[in-house]
């Protein structure tokens, strides 16, 4: 839920927290409500990712001390927990494989969260103007409403979204209306 003074940080700082909700939610749940969770927890994670990378890796790079160093080694962990959440969507969550690879993606995801707050957020926020970090929100909402819902990766930068963010996202979103369409 985002109020209108939220700056972009407050928005990335909620989804977090709400990421890490439906992490504890996954492993809780079992059958329907399990495989429910993890699909919310997957959307929610491909459109937070690819919103990041069109709208904050940038501004960090430019904004912050070493952002390209900090922006380049967010997009790797990225690249990585997007690979491992691909291979999950292989997998019906109560697979007894399933839950050790959810494991790893658990804590690659919060480890990466961690690292952004620190590196990234913190200094974003203290080197940019608020108006821009408000407006910066708007245009992350706006991302995620056009994100693709899986996981895709190598679509790791402005470019790639751009190129491939909008075929992906029709083509992700045509495949959630039909599983919702198969369970009735």
């Amino acid at each position: 839920m985002t109020r209108p003074d939220d700056d972009v940080v407050d928005v990335l700082l909620a989804q977090h927290a709400r990421i890490e909700e439906l992490f504890r939610q996954v492993l809780t749940a079992r059958g329907e409500a399990r495989r429910d969770a993890f699909e919310e927890l997957t959307r929610l994670l491909a459109v937070h990712e690819t919103a990041e990378e069109e709208i904050v890796h940038p501004t960090a790079r430019r904004a912050i001390a070493a952002g390209d160093l900090v922006v380049d080694d967010r997009l790797a962990e990225e690249r990585q927990a997007k690979e491992l959440l691909a291979q999950l969507q292989d997998l019906d969550p109560d697979d007894p494989g399933f839950e050790p690879m959810f494991n790893r993606l658990r804590f690659a995801v919060l480890e990466h969260a961690k690292r952004e707050e620190r590196y990234e957020f913190y200094q974003l926020r203290q080197r940019t103007d608020p108006a821009r970090l408000r407006a910066m929100a708007a245009a992350l909402l706006a991302a995620e409403a056009l994100a693709p819902t899986r996981p895709h990766p190598g679509v790791e930068t402005p470019a790639a979204n751009a190129a491939l963010g909008p075929p992906l996202a029709v083509a992700d979103r045509v495949r959630d209306t039909l599983r919702d369409a198969m369970r009735g």
